[in-house]
Formats: C-alpha cells, sequence, structure tokens
C-alpha cells in the first residue's frame, strides 16, 4: 500500500515562510482577478477568466550557498585557451544591466524583468476570490421572529428507515459481501447441474457410472437449492438506509431594492456605469447569499418594477422624479417583505438630477419611512468623466445632509469605470455585525 504525505510541511520545517508565501499568492491573484474586472465587462467576468502573477510571488524563501563571497578553496581544471592574467569577454546577453551570465533574450528598457504564471480560474473560482472579503454591512443585526429554520443535515446510514431513504448502493455492496463471506452458490452453478440432470435423464439405459453420477447431481442440486433459500439474495442485515438528523440553521431573510435612474438626463455613459454597478451587487447577492431576494425597480417621470433581463438592457427614458421610486419601493416593501420578517437593504445610482420640487419629497421618505426601516442603504451618484469641476448636485446635498444623522446611509460618487470595484468594496467590506 502507497501512503501519500500530503501535508504542507511534514516536519514542520519553515511553516511560517511557507504560511506567508502562499498568502502572497493569494492576494496577487486576487488582485489580478480584480484587475481583470477593472478593465473588462462586469457582467462577463463572471464567465471565469485567465489571469498573471508575478513569478517572484511564488519563490518560497530557502537557505543556499552564496558562492560570489566569502572563501574557498577549490581546484579547476586546465584550459588550452587562457592563461594567468587574461581578459574575459563579456557573455552575450543583449544591453540590459543584471547580475549572472546573460541570456540571449531581450533587455527590458530598465534593465531588468520578469516572468508571470498565468492561470485559468473557473467561474467558482473567479467569483471565490472576487468577493473573498465582502458581505452585506450588519446582515444579523436585527433578530427576527424567524432567525431559524430546521434543516436536514446528514448523519450516516442507519439499518432501519423510511424505503425512500434505501441507499440501494451501499445496501448491495453489504449483500455481495455477505453472499461471498457465506459461499452462497451463484444461480448459473445450479442452472448447469440443472442441464446435466436433464442430459443424464434423457438416456435410456444408464450405466453405473452415469447412474451414480446423477444420483450424485440431484444430491448437489438439492443441497445448492437449500444453501440458496437459507442465504437469500438481499437479507435484512445488508439494508442500510441514509440518516438524517434535523440540525437548526440562524436564518435571516433579507431583500435588496435596487433602483436605478434612467432618465433623459443620465447619458449612456452614466446608465452604463449604473448598470455596470448593480452587474456586480447582483451577481455578488446571488453567489453569497441563498435567502435573499432582489428587486429591480427603474424609474424617469414615473417608476416600475421590472424583471433583470429588462433593468439591465431595455432602454427606457424620460424626465426625472426620483420619489416616484422610492413610493414604489415602499408600496413593494409593505405588500410583500414585513419589516418583522425581513432585512430591508436599498442600492441606489442617479445621476443627481432631480425635479427641484421633488427633492423635499426625497428627504421626507428617506427619513420618515425608508431609513428607519432599513439597514442599509446605499446611494451611488454617476457623472461623466468631464464632471469633475461640477458643483455638488441638490440630490447629493440632500443626502449627505442625511447622511451626517443617518448612519444607515452611505453615498459614493463613481466618474469611471475603474472606480466602480473601489467604491463597491468600500460599501461592502466586511464588518463586525452590530449587536
Amino acid at each position: 500500500m502507497d501512503i501519500l504525505d500530503r501535508r504542507p510541511n511534514p516536519r514542520g520545517k519553515n511553516t511560517e515562510n511557507r504560511r506567508r508565501v502562499l498568502q502572497r499568492a493569494r492576494t496577487a491573484v486576487q488582485s489580478a482577478v480584480r484587475d481583470a474586472v477593472a478593465q473588462g465587462r462586469i457582467r462577463d467576468s463572471g464567465q471565469g477568466s485567465t489571469v498573471s502573477i508575478p513569478a517572484d510571488v511564488l519563490h518560497e524563501p530557502r537557505f543556499h550557498r552564496v558562492f560570489s563571497e566569502g572563501v574557498r578553496q577549490f581546484v579547476l581544471p586546465g584550459n588550452r585557451e587562457f592563461v594567468p592574467g587574461d581578459k574575459l569577454r563579456r557573455p552575450p546577453g543583449g544591453a540590459g544591466g543584471g547580475q549572472g551570465g546573460g541570456g540571449s533574450g531581450e533587455a527590458s528598457e530598465d534593465g531588468g524583468g520578469e516572468d508571470s504564471y498565468r492561470f485559468v480560474l473557473s467561474r467558482e473560482e473567479f467569483l471565490d476570490l472576487f468577493f473573498d472579503d465582502l458581505e452585506l454591512p450588519d446582515l444579523v443585526k436585527r433578530e427576527l421572529a424567524e432567525t431559524t429554520m430546521i434543516a436536514n443535515s446528514r448523519a450516516g446510514h442507519s439499518s432501519e428507515g423510511a424505503p425512500s431513504q434505501l441507499d440501494m448502493g451501499r445496501t448491495m455492496r453489504r449483500s455481495i459481501a455477505r453472499r461471498l463471506g457465506l459461499r452462497r452458490p451463484k444461480p448459473e452453478g445450479l442452472e448447469e447441474i440443472e442441464r446435466e440432470i436433464d442430459v443424464l435423464e434423457a438416456e435410456r439405459p444408464l450405466s453405473n457410472e452415469r447412474y451414480e453420477r446423477l444420483q450424485f447431481l440431484r444430491e448437489q442440486r438439492l443441497a445448492q437449492s437449500q444453501r440458496m433459500r437459507r442465504i437469500p439474495w438481499v437479507d435484512p442485515v445488508d439494508l442500510r438506509y441514509r440518516r438524517f438528523t434535523p440540525v437548526p440553521k440562524p436564518t435571516t431573510q433579507a431583500v435588496m431594492f435596487c433602483i436605478m435612474d434612467v432618465s433623459g438626463s443620465m447619458t449612456e455613459k452614466m446608465k452604463e456605469l449604473g448598470k455596470q454597478f448593480f452587474m456586480l451587487l447582483h451577481v455578488f447577492l446571488e453567489r453569497r447569499y441563498e435567502k435573499l431576494d432582489i428587486v429591480f425597480i427603474r424609474h424617469a417621470e414615473t417608476a416600475e418594477e421590472v424583471d433583470e433581463e429588462t433593468f439591465f438592457t431595455d432602454p427606457k427614458t424620460g424626465g426625472t422624479v426620483v420619489s416616484t421610486a422610492l413610493e414604489q419601493m415602499l408600496a413593494i416593501q409593505k405588500a410583500r417583505y414585513p419589516v418583522d420578517r425581513w432585512n430591508i437593504y436599498v442600492a441606489q445610482t442617479s445621476d443627481g438630477d432631480n425635479i427641484s420640487s421633488d427633492t423635499p419629497r426625497v428627504v421626507q421618505l428617506l427619513t420618515e419611512a425608508i431609513l428607519p426601516l432599513s439597514q442599509y442603504y446605499a446611494y451611488i451618484e454617476v457623472a461623466g468623466s468631464g464632471a469633475i469641476i461640477r458643483s455638488d448636485s441638490d440630490l447629493w446635498g440632500a443626502y449627505r445632509t442625511l447622511a451626517e444623522s443617518q448612519p444607515q446611509l452611505a453615498i459614493r460618487k463613481v466618474r469611471d469605470r475603474t472606480e466602480i470595484f473601489p467604491v463597491f468594496r468600500e460599501l461592502f467590506a466586511r464588518r463586525e455585525a452590530e449587536t
């Protein structure tokens, strides 16, 4: 029997260095994954990707002899080309600097370079690394009436149980082992005896030797038939049933409302920034939380609940009345997501434009209705790359004033696609739940 020792470091040597190398490699892969998302389409990034990391990241520290220093005595073989005092020509290797012998490759501009390793990550691996340290903030903060559920967990096998839980594979393996151990006759052997008996009985007359053979076969048939009846094909001792034990599992129901402005003031680039943020949020929520509903609401001068495909692809446009989206969100929450049973989360993207007469209504809805029942409200204001000199919008000013007194409200600005993931990480970075 071969025994393979798969421990990372069997003798415990250099364990701490190895741990640091592995952590450094994981950090490098995570950074490469995030760079891949920043450079590509967020929706496609969930399908997996090929990432590269520097080779030096995977080098494990080790002790080795330094041949360029110290005093050593050794004997070198002679040669027919050089004599003492000769100068050696520089080995070929390009114009780049560096230590050691050069190769025939092209030198880098700064005299150095590094190899890299390429990894092909599956969708599961890609998303695991991408969302490794993110979560919904304070998901278990609010204790609800239904915070636990009873789930069946596998707990081995038993000899008794319901027929629907019969483990046929394990049962048959035990049956085969028992029949082999007790030497139960095989049906093929009994059939062979039957055929030989039929042949002998058809012969007339029989010699003494053939008659004795016939009697012997009849005795064998009787003995094997009795033994087969005593050793059944499947015995009750063979039966094995899958056993489950009820295990209470904590569960918190949560709903995320995704609100996006699709009005005419939103340019195509702004809409694309908002959609990319929600694509990232959507993949994150689907990946991370099984017990979580997602509601998509888009608005111009009116608001409506739409499905995922319409939310991300339909090119609707119009005026801007933000309060309609908040009213729609409240109506859906009251109809389907009572506060005593659900945790409420909201994410909103807009360019900040709104009818000036509607902003007080927005503040009223947030202050009196939405923020008191929400655990987290994230507002993302998108703008074009040339909007850096633009003054704060009325909506941003109203939200900023609210954020000073409402800890569950977080506001951020995004002007470019590369800013989406840093803002996303800042909003959903893992933190301790408040109790």
